[in-house]
């Protein structure tokens, strides 16, 4: 059937469904070059041969690491309306080395669903997890670069909440320090802390600012708080290390914490993060707490 022959209506709705799956090829395309230009040859092997005119690899290098057709790949760059399969989305993952946020993007902009999913950051373990639940009282939990939570034992609720009561993407210090929460509530000193906090996800930002899941938090903290975006502006930096928190909860008091992380890789990113009492009173808090349970969301 032509499109003259189908009715205006039909016509009209037609248009309106194409223009969404449109915007999002225009997206793909600008994803896939932005990934594209931040490789360089060598880090996957190639050889920096000639005068390049543009930065990171060219198509026909993706293409070749791929294992697809130059000229399909260039379609795709160029927001084209063609078929792709999971199978080569995968490769193209592989090629530009994505991370999982980058990866669930890219699947998401394509339409498709990813046949090999990671629903979890590979850092936690079953061992990491054991160890967790071996730190007993003791509230500890597994974050990364980024603030997220990614694991913790119950002793840790009774600083954050029942997180897994919250969508994964409230599962964020930053995100709780700076909206309400029962992270915010029971904090002590919290506006020192926040611009600590602060400070140590700009310094990390250095090595992610152009990776969707970082931008979008940034860009979800700005929207949603005056006081982070104060605190961005100040563009102070820090590296993250080892300190002394306390929290006040109610019907508990005063928990007076050492904070050690402890790094899970050779290189700065997830790390365990435990939190010893630093007096009796608090190990006996804690320890009352753990008799009571885990406190409800907040």
């Amino acid at each position: 059937m032509s499109l003259s022959t189908v009715p205006a209506g039909t016509r009209s709705e037609a248009a309106a469904n194409a223009a969404p799956a449109e915007a999002r090829r225009h997206e793909l395309a600008a994803f896939l070059r932005s990934r594209r230009e931040r490789i360089a040859p060598d880090q996957v092997g190639l050889p920096t041969t000639g005068r390049r005119r543009t930065p990171g690899l060219r198509r026909e290098e993706v293409a070749q690491l791929a294992a697809v057709g130059v000229t399909w790949y260039t379609w795709l760059e160029q927001g084209r309306a063609i078929q792709v399969s999971v199978q080569v989305l995968d490769a193209v993952a592989r090629a530009l080395l994505l991370d999982r946020n980058e990866r669930a993007h890219l699947f998401a902009l394509a339409g498709a669903d990813d046949p090999s999913p990671v629903l979890e950051c590979a850092t936690v373990t079953p061992a990491v997890r054991l160890m967790l639940d071996q730190f007993g009282s003791m509230p500890a939990a597994v974050v990364n670069s980024r603030y997220d939570v990614l694991a913790h034992n119950r002793a840790y609720t009774h600083l954050a909440g029942d997180l897994d009561a919250q969508p994964f993407e409230d599962r964020n210090l930053l995100w709780m320090a700076f909206t309400p929460s029962r992270f915010r509530d029971v904090l002590v000193d919290v506006e020192v802390e926040r611009e600590g906090m602060v400070a140590r996800f700009r310094s990390a930002m250095a090595d992610h600012s152009a990776e969707p899941a970082w931008k979008a938090l940034l860009a979800r903290l700005r929207k949603a708080s005056p006081d982070f975006e104060a605190a961005w502006e100040r563009h102070e930096v820090e590296r993250p290390g080892n300190g002394v928190k306390r929290f006040l909860v109610p019907g508990t008091g005063l928990l007076s914490f050492d904070y050690t992380g402890l790094w899970l890789g050779p290189r700065v990113g997830s790390r365990l993060v435990v939190y010893t009492p630093r007096c009796t009173e608090t190990r006996e808090r804690l320890e009352r707490l753990e008799q009571l349970g885990s406190p409800a969301a907040g």
